[in-house]
């Protein structure tokens, strides 16, 4: 019997649209069926360069009965009613990240899936990298003993222009926030995923080398997680010419650093130099990319989140990344934003 193929439509047709298209026409589980957005070019652009459907509406791609999954690709503050309307609809939904803005519309598109028993997905691609996967396994089996600091940079570099092309960029209404809530998400979701959850932050924003911005482009906070271990967050835009984005993780008995999805060191007390060497012979790599330029990432690990969500769908299981994961990377977003605003520490989920 032929395997299933499940039917994807793509709402929105900037530039993620892209990298959710290649994922699922590399994967014999999934067929492209079509693309909606908000303006009629863009989506029948992409619709005539792969074959498929362009919707005139949202409604339109929702109702097609081809559909089983809807990808949500809109600008981060507009995901919520194109994923209700799938929701509506009874279609499974994966969503760009962030799941949403704001903890508020978060929990509602999370309650509006479990209420209608459709699949809810938040794109993380970083958990499926091999040398995150790799750390994450060698936590959980304590290698590297009781944590004690997780520090995660991005120190990246976004032009004037960037902002400028696009009248959502650098807005709070549809952006949500800046360097930390549309660029540096990914490190707080791999940080919240290695470390455990966030128990107090302190945080200073700024918008110091862009104009015509609403939101930060540089950012810094300190963290206290729930094991007790500290930590921080760097992330910017306005560090010309942009740095490789860094994840460091330290216990009592070793410590791991990541730099693009890439194991750069790796140390055991227990396992020595012999242990590091194989270690990072295996679980180095081709570095993702990303400090100055937002389309040099590589498609890969959303190919294998696709490949996740598919299986999960097939076995009838929650995705490895379902909305209320994707939810505790807003609500700590949220309190650093809140932190910085007053000048005061917060407490997470308070």
């Amino acid at each position: 019997m032929a395997e299933h193929r499940f039917g994807v439509a793509v709402i929105g047709a900037g530039n993620i649209a892209a990298a959710h298209i290649a994922a699922v026409t590399g994967l014999p589980q999934g067929r492209l069926v079509g693309v909606a957005g908000r303006t009629p070019e863009k989506p029948r652009a992409l619709a005539e360069k792969h074959g498929v459907r362009a919707y005139a509406s949202v409604a339109e791609a929702v109702a097609d009965p081809e559909v089983e999954v809807v990808a949500v690709c809109t600008p981060s503050g507009a995901h919520l009613e194109p994923a209700m309307a799938a929701v509506a609809a009874g279609k499974h939904v994966i969503v760009e990240k962030p799941l949403e803005i704001t903890t508020e519309r978060a929990r509602r598109l999370i309650r509006a899936a479990e209420d209608a028993g459709v699949a809810l997905a938040t794109v993380f691609m970083s958990r499926f990298a091999d040398a995150n996967a790799y750390v994450k396994q060698a936590i959980d089996a304590g290698r590297l003993g009781t944590l004690l600091q997780g520090n995660a940079y991005v120190p990246w570099y976004r032009t004037q222009a960037y902002y400028d092309s696009g009248a959502w960029r650098g807005t709070k209404a549809l952006d949500g926030g800046g360097a930390l809530m549309n660029q540096a998400i990914h490190q707080v979701d791999l940080l919240l995923w290695l470390m455990g959850p966030v128990s107090e932050v302190s945080a200073y924003a700024a918008t110091l080398a862009h104009e015509r911005i609403e939101v930060e482009d540089t950012l810094v906070a300190s963290l206290r997680f729930e094991n007790g271990a500290l930590g921080q967050i760097s992330a910017a835009t306005s560090l010309w010419p942009g740095r490789p984005k860094a994840l460091e993780v330290y216990g009592s008995e070793g410590l791991a650093v990541v730099h693009d999805d890439v194991l750069v060191d790796w140390r055991t007390r227990a396992g020595g130099d012999a242990e590091r060497e194989r270690v990072l012979a295996a679980h180095g790599g081709q570095a993702t990319g990303g400090s100055s330029d937002p389309m040099a990432i590589s498609f890969e690990n959303h190919r294998r989140q696709y490949a996740d969500l598919f299986a999960a769908l097939a076995a009838g299981r929650r995705p490895a990344i379902d909305g209320h994961e994707g939810f505790r990377s807003v609500e700590l977003i949220e309190a650093v934003y809140r932190s910085a605003a007053g000048g005061r520490p917060v407490a997470v989920g308070g």
